[in-house]
């Protein structure tokens, strides 16, 4: 099993449920360097001291808090923990509510939530107990050193935990764009596509296809020896004002009712009929 990111107890009301926090995602893209333009050459990061610009060793690397201009506390893992030790320590959950609740703009990353030594059955008491009244957990923690609001929620056997970002991190929506006028024929229309569109989300159905396409591009430069060519501009994509709305939903649902193959759902209800 992989390293733990985060070992602590999940905590509401009275109750303790042991958890370890692993991740439960991975970066798909490709490993891109950057390059100096004049001689290719790759640029890379580096830890260099401002005072005497030589490079800094990790084993040197510690943080600060510049408290006035040129002066630093420095602070250690221990400081981290001490400024909250409950908080470093403990999922704490504040509220139960419906995952409808929550804005989808709130949600950053996801995180499998495992049993701890001994907490198998108070988190498995947990997990039927999200399930049944349909609720996830709102709760907050500290990871990395940094408090992280939180949802916990039941999917299939496993606790999984979902970041969220505080209100203070959300950048408001300014209306700068006036509400257009939009004809009842071009709302049925568009209503009509969005229906005929609808269908379960299947995750498998969906893949990083940019990725590969892209792979397929950087092999094609190779083959024709393009290998320190910079990138031409790519062509201008057309306004949206020279796109006749009603046409292009026309065209759509067209388009739609033409490939679109009947479901099993489909088959079986007309065979029911």
């Amino acid at each position: 099993m992989p390293k733990a990111l985060w070992r602590g107890a999940i905590s509401f009301g009275l109750v303790y449920v042991p958890v370890e926090v692993h991740t439960a995602s991975r970066d798909n893209t490709l490993p891109l360097h950057m390059l100096d333009s004049r001689d290719f050459s790759p640029v890379g990061y580096q830890r260099v001291n401002k005072r005497t610009g030589r490079e800094v060793d990790w084993s040197h690397v510690v943080k600060g808090f510049e408290y006035k201009k040129g002066d630093y506390v420095v602070l250690t893992d221990a400081d981290f923990k001490r400024a909250n030790v409950k908080a470093s320590e403990t999922i704490e959950v504040k509220t139960f509510c419906d995952a409808e609740d929550i804005p989808f703009l709130y949600y950053e990353k996801p995180y499998y939530l495992v049993p701890a030594k001994g907490g198998a059955k108070v988190y498995s008491l947990l997990r039927q107990a999200l399930s049944a009244t349909k609720k996830i957990a709102v709760a907050s923690f500290v990871m990395h050193q940094r408090q992280h609001l939180c949802a916990i929620s039941p999917s299939e056997s496993s606790l999984v935990l979902l970041t969220l970002r505080f209100p203070d991190e959300i950048v408001p929506s300014e209306k700068q764009n006036p509400a257009a006028r939009v004809t009842a024929a071009e709302l049925s229309m568009a209503k009509r596509l969005v229906q005929q569109m609808a269908g379960k989300f299947v995750p498998s159905d969906f893949k990083d296809t940019f990725r590969s396409d892209l792979k397929r591009r950087i092999q094609e430069k190779i083959r024709k020896k393009e290998t320190h060519a910079l990138d031409v501009k790519p062509p201008e994509r057309p306004k949206a004002e020279v796109i006749d709305l009603m046409a292009a939903l026309k065209e759509s649902l067209g388009k739609r009712g033409n490939s679109r193959t009947p479901s099993r759902h489909g088959n079986s209800a007309r065979k029911r009929a």
